[in-house]
């Protein structure tokens, strides 16, 4: 072994072998208990849908007053939750601002308004997550008001490109999706969905997991059930556009759980349930 051979060749006293024996043998306890508390915690997961822990905050990152202003007054989510969720609500959300860069185009020069609304709907959305950050997300663009795009050759109002890892939105129809908080039709949430399903999709961690299977477990009940499927297109709860793919899919439904949860369990609990076991989300009146 290394460590004996290590100890051959260095001729070291008796002290200092119990020393190096003691570094070796805690050493390789640390990586066996490591795994092991990450294979049983993803049994875990796998059952109850929720990690071991969420936060494991030891120096608490502070808001300036200023962005705590605009976040008491301006972002709803934030008033409902507890002290205790608002205190954690405010350290993610410096984390994720310090996290990313934002740009602005077309004369837009990104102010504090913008980052803390902005980032406080990743934040919400992914409350509920260890890795919070969407590390599938580097760069905010942000326009004045929808933007034509090269790659389909139209007028965008957001997008989330995961080879530059940018999402992107028009600060017009980001601030209208808050205007109106119940017709879930939601910019933010929108766009923010489909980074988090796309980082999911690429990510190892507990959250990614959870989402995961989730999403795996929503898609095989749709599957099996002709009348449910036949039922949402017909309601016209969700909007048409959710029926595209599966990434439009889960971004529509996001929208609508976020907006009216009470209406959504009440019309689909089964796939109201499947979205919050997904995200985690046990807060505030969800």
């Amino acid at each position: 072994m290394i460590y004996f051979a290590l100890i051959q060749d260095e001729g070291l006293s008796p002290i200092a072998e119990l020393v190096l024996l003691i570094i070796f043998f805690v050493g390789i306890g640390s990586v066996v208990l490591h795994k092991t508390f990450i294979y049983v915690e993803q049994i875990y997961a796998s059952r109850r849908f929720k990690p071991f822990y969420i936060n494991s905050i030891v120096f608490p990152d502070k808001l300036e007053e200023s962005h705590r202003s605009i976040l008491e007054s301006k972002f709803s989510f934030y008033q409902s939750l507890s002290k205790a969720n608002q205190s954690v609500f405010r350290h993610r959300l410096s984390k994720f601002i310090s996290d990313k860069t934002f740009t602005g185009r077309e004369g837009i020069v990104p102010n504090d308004e913008m980052k803390i609304l902005i980032s406080s709907t990743a934040v919400m959305l992914t409350f509920g997550f260890r890795d919070y950050l969407i590390d599938l997300i580097d760069h905010v663009i942000i326009y004045p008001k929808a933007y034509y795009s090269k790659i389909n050759d139209s007028l965008h109002k957001g997008e989330m490109n995961p080879q530059l890892k940018t999402i992107v939105f028009s600060w017009e129809d980001f601030k209208h999706g808050y205007k109106i908080g119940d017709d879930n039709l939601n910019l933010g949430i929108h766009e923010f969905g489909h980074a988090i399903h796309l980082n999911a999709y690429k990510g190892d961690d507990i959250s990614s997991m959870i989402f995961n299977i989730g999403f795996e477990n929503l898609t095989t009940y749709l599957q099996n059930n002709e009348d449910v499927r036949k039922e949402l297109i017909a309601s016209k709860y969700f909007r048409e556009y959710a029926y595209t793919n599966q990434f439009e899919f889960f971004a529509v439904l996001l929208e609508n759980f976020i907006e009216t949860p009470l209406e959504f369990k009440t019309q689909f609990p089964e796939l109201y349930n499947y979205i919050k076991q997904m995200l985690n989300f046990d807060f505030a009146h969800y």
